[in-house]
């Protein structure tokens, strides 16, 4: 079971990195009707994701029962010092690159108990690390999926 999650992640992680790394520099401020973000909001979104998910699976792992506080993506996204709408995009690639790396080698060595420890999220009560993986194999394919749809 670990396996299979620990290749599905890292199949996500690529499928994102190749598909943000190939949109143009003219596309990357693109906006469609029935999304206020762009593809640049979008890599910035998913990288401030993922340093989240890196503590709160290291919070999971080595002290179950602790508290994984969430956060409103949307204020986040309008914050001008954060630069979700005009931040390059080259250094958040790499370190959700680094992230994505340094979980995958982690979920590597995941135990199957490992994957019952639990604590509570401020937004959605208990949540286990298969609920974690479960979550982070999605996520960057969703927004992949939003990416395509916005320059579409």
């Amino acid at each position: 079971m670990i396996h299979e999650f620990a290749e599905s992640y890292r199949q996500s992680t690529l499928a994102f990195l190749q598909y943000a790394e190939s949109i143009s520099a003219s596309d990357l401020d693109r906006k469609s009707s029935s999304d206020p973000w762009t593809p640049r909001m979008v890599i910035h979104h998913v990288t401030d994701s993922e340093t989240n998910s890196y503590l709160r699976l290291r919070r999971l792992v080595a002290e179950p029962g602790t508290l994984i506080q969430g956060y409103d993506e949307g204020v986040w996204a309008k914050n001008s010092t954060l630069a979700y709408e005009s931040g390059a995009i080259e250094e958040p690639l790499a370190i959700f690159r680094a992230v994505r790396a340094s979980s995958y080698s982690l979920i590597q060595r995941l135990s199957e108990e490992d994957l019952t420890h639990e604590g509570t999220h401020s937004e959605y009560g208990l949540y286990a690390v298969s609920q974690w993986l479960t979550n982070y194999v999605a996520h960057p394919l969703d927004h992949l999926s939003q990416m395509k749809s916005i320059l579409n």
